[in-house]
């Protein structure tokens, strides 16, 4: 059985022997050198979970390898081994990254104890990279960052549909991420070496946007002077992603529903019947089932298109998702722009979360890349966001309609409190402690305002 791979170090040639003999009687791949140049060759060659190296070598210490190993193979856990052992020596060796300090004659047991206990440390240090990988993959599905629990139960959706063919709704505000959303769908997605085609529903007109869906023919209508194949052709074998869908006519619908259905269609002026396989994903601002009643929306396709339906939830609705946001897409924009800065002020951030944001994430990156662009100061201040945020934050709309008796500054603070706490709660899934350490107070202070407010979950959902 292999426990690991061991390199000796050690000029002493039988001591070297004997020590690699009873490792590898104990299960362990065992390899040697005699020099500190040939174990940094050794190393270079295979990287082994721990290096047993004496203090003394005949070309340099073994304090060099251990300066060598710390910047060129971090991972390799260094025990050393000295024949003159001393206090001084030992908090040297472990000052400067060694995992252990030994003193010859070694005890058989106690250099594998040390060993074990070093290949142990390295699979921990490695799972725990494996999951702060895996959680940062979880909180950043493709360019989607976020950690709100809203956020989180969306990846776990998306990652049930990707690989499916199974046609997907994403609905939400304006400037939510929904294109984002459809991107990371189709890159999870077996299709993801195929093409992905956004169309914007809403920025064409009928005829147009019949054309740019299905191709036409030449001389079909004034200006087609030549055949044009459409977008479902070009999204063949891929996702074909369809934005502001609820502003499709009614005749367009009903070719909609023929695709979605049968995956077939002919080109506007044109007789032949195209089949396409396509993964059909959609996306609205709009409240369909409202214009399914009010007869703007075909019942049928709306049953077609809602098979899973994914809500983007605003950014004023997921405020603590706001730091991760703005940091993600500062680096982004430091990198384009060439800037020294390194972050954002503390009043910034706070600026940042409680402004809310009626442009979503879209505006959110805009006035980072302002902020990033037009700043002098190496860390973002609040006077480098636009105006009207700051104005916003000093009154705005919130302030503007303030009207209660007498204006009591206490009776004034409560309904917005009241309210910030609500938020903080809903953002954060009830968690009473995520809560408080979020709005700064400890979790004993939360509960008081929560009873001083009659704020409970229970009559949260009766409300």
């Amino acid at each position: 059985m292999n426990f690991g791979s061991l390199l000796i170090v050690d000029d002493d040639r039988p001591l070297l022997e004997s020590i690699a003999d009873d490792l590898r009687s104990l299960g362990y791949r065992t390899e040697t050198a005699e020099s500190c140049h040939e174990a940094i060759q050794r190393i270079k060659e295979h990287p082994f979970d721990a290096v047993i190296c004496d203090v003394n070598l005949p070309d340099e210490d073994g304090f060099r390898l251990l300066d060598w190993s710390r910047r060129e193979s971090p991972e390799t856990r260094i025990i050393m081994l000295t024949g003159f052992g001393t206090i001084e020596s030992a908090v040297d060796a472990i000052r400067l990254g060694a995992f252990d300090y030994l003193t010859k004659p070694v005890i058989d047991d106690e250099l594998d104890f040390a060993i074990r206990r070093a290949i142990g440390q390295k699979e921990v240090a490695a799972q725990g990279r494996q999951i702060k990988q895996a959680f940062n993959q979880r909180c950043s599905l493709g360019n989607i960052v976020g950690h709100d629990y809203r956020m989180l139960k969306m990846f776990d959706l998306i990652e049930s549909v990707a690989d499916t063919r199974t046609t997907v709704l994403v609905l939400g505000e304006s400037g939510t991420g929904k294109t984002m959303t459809a991107r990371a769908i189709h890159q999870l997605s077996a299709r993801r070496d195929q093409p992905f085609v956004e169309v914007a529903c809403g920025a064409l007109t009928d005829s147009l946007l019949e054309s740019e869906l299905f191709g036409h023919m030449a001389g079909s209508f004034t200006g087609a002077h030549h055949d044009k194949i459409g977008k479902f052709q070009q999204a063949n074998g891929g996702t074909i992603f369809l934005d502001e869908i609820g502003t499709a006519s009614p005749s367009l619908q009903v070719k909609l529903l023929r695709v979605l259905q049968d995956r077939e269609f002919e080109p506007v002026g044109g007789t032949k019947t195209h089949k396409v396989d396509v993964r059909m994903i959609l996306a609205t601002n709009l409240d369909l089932e409202e214009s399914v009643r009010k007869g703007q929306f075909r019942q049928d396709l709306y049953y077609r298109i809602n098979v899973v339906s994914l809500m983007q939830p605003p950014l004023r609705e997921r405020t603590s998702d706001i730091p991760i946001l703005a940091e993600h897409y500062l680096q982004e924009f430091v990198k384009q722009n060439n800037k020294s800065i390194t972050g954002f002020s503390l009043e910034a951030l706070a600026l940042l979360q409680r402004y809310r944001w009626p442009g979503n994430v879209r505006e959110l990156i805009n006035v980072v890349e302002r902020a990033v662009v037009l700043t002098k100061n190496l860390v973002i201040q609040s006077t480098d966001f636009p105006e009207a945020l700051r104005r916003d934050e000093m009154g705005g709309e919130s302030g503007s309609g303030l009207s209660l008796p007498g204006n009591h500054l206490k009776v004034a603070l409560a309904s917005p409190e009241r309210e910030l706490i609500i938020e903080a709660l809903e953002t954060h899934g009830w968690n009473r402690q995520e809560t408080a350490d979020c709005l700064g107070i400890n979790r004993t202070t939360l509960y008081k305002k929560m009873k001083k407010y009659g704020i409970s979950f229970e009559r949260q959902l009766i409300s």
